[in-house]
């Protein structure tokens, strides 16, 4: 009897079959696919791949932008996209060995994703209605035989129809939306690709009422109080009890009741101990706020990373929610296992020192994975950002394990003239989970000196400080990916692509999330003509939907209907005001468009816009008054080019930040001759001559003159040589200004290396200024 067994990448597919095999395993190559031949006992095993999803959800006839449409059907994926042709290597190698098949096994990630790939290929690949279902949490393999002498006799039907629920929801919300807001733009005479769907909505939203809220502030001014004095030769700093002050009189009353003040009395002394508890262990959107905290790796990244390193074998499935930890993995021996790596074995030798290996678990939980640990296997190879992760989740790992740490915080109240002012100063007494956790622990560490009730402070100063009350934080992508989680938008797989959907739409830009132009017109618009779409709480309620789909209390086709009929309605309204709707969002996809374009001031004509155009050899950046100017300058054929808002402090051109996959933002000037992509030794020689610029322009040119010297002595010369050749005298009563004559030069050539024929230019310069 022959077993096919399938799992959701090739890589997974190598790991379970030499898992699995008492002997040799035969990998054999169909086409651009593989698959592995071994033995199990008595059983042959068929091993093979999947790449993901193979089959998506595609209207059953095209209709253009017309909306709305529910008529879907699953079909193959490389009929949709001429990107993915090779997915049908898959398909093809699959169906083939199911012939050969007469049982079946998914061993495909155990999450609702993976069960639809294995679901779908098991009834259009295979053809059969069900097949065995492996269940692991890690690439390893103890975890891979187990999940195979475990495995259960049927699919996940409970992920299967919630997974299928969840991709229907986002197709008929997606395209649909998305065809509702292309159309008007259309119909407003523009054509663009808009984008909406059932998380991108209210995720925008929520972006933009924070936007609206930073834009609604109105600061408030208030002054804080501050004792800057000295006790036993150490610093005292000291903040007057009231802390934020916004009456004036009250801080006019304060400031002259301590003035002429020379000392200060302790008044009491305050010393409080506790306990800091050790980190919970990683779920996946704790994992990508640290890693976007820690090293700015975005947390589609992070996401990516993660499930290299599951793939690899060295930690487990990282798409969990769970901030648990179960005995059952078996914590000893993946600390044995990590005292194999020298970055790691004094700490976990350590931690096998202890009578229990507890961790301190969370309250989060999963049905399908534990939370995100390494499994103890040394990793081959990694790049620098993945290297980076590993650490972050071995060092979380260990540190949940730890004791907690002991903090100290004193607190003392200093009395001058009866006002009080509050000394605070907090440090870490017992390091404990600290010393597993470096370099990630960022604590501040203030240590006043041991002061004593009664003693006394000399006053070196007390001073106001004036401040304003600040606007709310914009949110950034890791307090973003926190937000949506915690308003159950999204799942904990798909938030970080939302998120990336929006910036690509151009709806969001920045560091520090600032929702564009475009993405501010957009939320108008939907709140105007159709609230729902941004409704969040019926977002949330779907999510429950699914969740009641997973634990069989509730039926896929109910869920579906009530989203067809909220879409239907809703959709229908949109159509009748489809140009008006289109014509609000035209002028702000204009200015979204005009202000990601302009890069600065064209340094030719000094009057146009240098904009990035798109011609049919790529982007390049242009002067918006051709054709009177016609000034134009390349741009790299690959990477996201913004402005940067930076002049260029060599030639004055305007500076472009580059933006490249996996690699660090980089500013470059748009001039292809300007000195910064020179040698040291040319911007050593500009910079001697900056410092030798008067303030005098070529009568010439209109250039900058500079002092130059020879052996003869100092004279003028143009900047711009050997452009322009004009030389002239410098005044030698010692400063750079002098009177140009305004005379025509044309034909003087000078040669500065030889002094002879520049001594001879000068003698008839002299001799033509009379």
């Amino acid at each position: 009897m022959v077993e096919l067994i399938i799992t959701e990448k090739p890589s997974s597919a190598k790991k379970v079959a030499e898992a699995l095999a008492e002997g040799k395993v035969v990998q054999k190559r169909s086409r651009q696919s593989s698959f592995y031949e071994l033995k199990h006992g008595k059983k042959e095993i068929i091993v093979t791949s999947a790449v993901g999803h193979l089959f998506g959800l595609v209207e059953e006839s095209s209709s253009g932008l017309s909306y709305p449409v529910f008529n879907i059907k699953w079909d193959a994926s490389y009929k949709v996209s001429k990107n993915l042709k090779y997915v049908k290597d898959y398909i093809d190698t699959i169906a083939e060995l199911a012939k050969k098949a007469e049982e079946f096994t998914i061993a495909c990630d155990y999450d609702v994703e993976g069960e639809v790939i294995g679901y779908n290929i098991i009834r259009f690949a295979c053809k059969k209605k069900d097949a065995n279902r492996m269940k692991f949490s890690t690439l390893t393999k103890p975890d891979l035989v187990e999940a195979y002498e475990t495995k259960m006799h049927h699919l996940d039907w409970g992920q299967a129809f919630a997974g299928e629920t969840r991709h229907k929801l986002d197709w008929f919300y997606g395209i649909n939306l998305s065809r509702a807001l292309t159309a008007s733009v259309k119909a407003a005479g523009m054509f663009k690709v808009m984008s909406a769907g059932r998380v991108q909505g209210p995720a925008l939203k929520l972006l933009v009422d924070r936007e609206r809220e930073i834009e609604a502030f109105k600061p408030e001014l208030f002054w804080q109080i501050w004792l800057m004095g000295d006790y036993n030769k150490n610093g005292i700093e000291a903040g007057h009890v009231k802390d934020k002050i916004f009456d004036k009189k009250e801080m006019e009353r304060i400031l002259n009741a301590v003035k002429g003040a020379k000392e200060a009395v302790v008044r009491d002394v305050k010393r409080t101990r506790r306990e800091q508890v050790s980190p919970y262990p990683f779920d996946l959107t704790t994992l990508q706020s640290e890693s976007y905290a820690q090293f700015k790796i975005t947390p589609k990244e992070t996401l990516e990373i993660a499930q290299t390193l599951y793939l690899a074998g060295v930690t487990s499935y990282p798409r969990t929610s769970s901030q648990q930890l179960d005995p059952k993995l078996g914590f000893t021996k993946i600390f044995m296992d990590l005292c194999r790596q020298p970055e790691y074995e004094v700490m976990c030798k350590e931690l096998l020192k202890q009578k229990e290996l507890k961790p301190n678990n969370g309250k989060k939980t999963d049905p399908a994975h534990p939370a995100i640990y390494p499994t103890g296997l040394a990793p081959n190879s990694l790049k620098p950002r993945e290297q980076k992760v590993y650490d972050l989740i071995v060092k979380r790992f260990m540190a949940t394990f730890a004791k907690p740490a002991i903090r100290e915080t004193m607190e003392v109240n200093l009395d001058v003239k009866g006002e009080l002012f509050l000394a605070k100063g907090t440090r870490t007494l017992e390091e404990n989970w600290h010393i597993y956790y470096k370099p990630y622990v960022k604590l501040e560490e203030i240590t006043l000196p041991d002061m004593k009730e009664g003693e006394k402070v000399a006053v070196k100063e007390i001073k106001k400080e004036d401040k304003q009350t600040q606007p709310p934080n914009r949110y950034n992508q890791s307090s973003i990916i926190k937000e949506l989680e915690k308003r159950n938008l999204g799942t904990k797989a798909t938030r970080a692509d939302i998120l990336d959907r929006l910036f690509q739409r151009g709806y969001v830009e920045g560091v520090q999330i600032k929702v564009t132009k475009l993405g501010m017109e957009t939320i108008v618009v939907l709140e105007k003509y159709a609230p729902t779409i941004v409704d969040e709480k019926l977002t949330a309620d779907f999510e429950e939907d699914m969740d009641k789909i997973r634990e069989g209390k509730e039926k896929q086709e109910n869920v579906l209907e009530k989203a067809k009929k909220i879409l239907v309605g809703l959709l229908n309204d949109f159509k009748k005001k489809e140009k008006q709707i289109g014509n609000d969002l035209l002028q702000s996809l204009q200015l979204t468009r005009d202000i990601q374009n302009y890069i600065g001031v064209c340094p030719i004509c000094k009057e146009g816009k240098l904009m990035i155009r798109h011609g049919k050899f790529g982007k390049f950046i242009a002067c918006d008054k051709y054709p009177d100017c016609k000034t134009t300058f390349k741009l790299p054929g690959s990477g996201l080019v913004k402005n940067s808002d930076k002049i260029c402090e060599f030639c004055k051109y305007p500076m472009i930040l580059v933006i490249q996959k996996g690699k660090r933002p980089q500013e470059v000037c748009i001039n292809p001759r300007c000195l910064s992509k020179g040698t040291a030794e040319e911007r050593e020689q500009y910079a001697k001559m900056e410092e030798n610029k008067i303030e005098q322009k070529c009568p010439l040119c209109g250039s900058n003159l500079v002092v130059r010297n020879s052996v003869y002595g100092r004279f003028l010369g143009c900047s711009s040589y050997p452009k322009c050749k004009y030389i002239g005298k410098v005044n030698t009563s010692g400063d750079k200004k002098v009177e140009v004559p305004n005379v025509k030069m044309e034909g003087i050539k000078i040669n500065p290396v030889k002094e002879s024929k520049v001594v001879k230019e000068k003698k008839k310069v002299v001799k033509r200024n009379g």
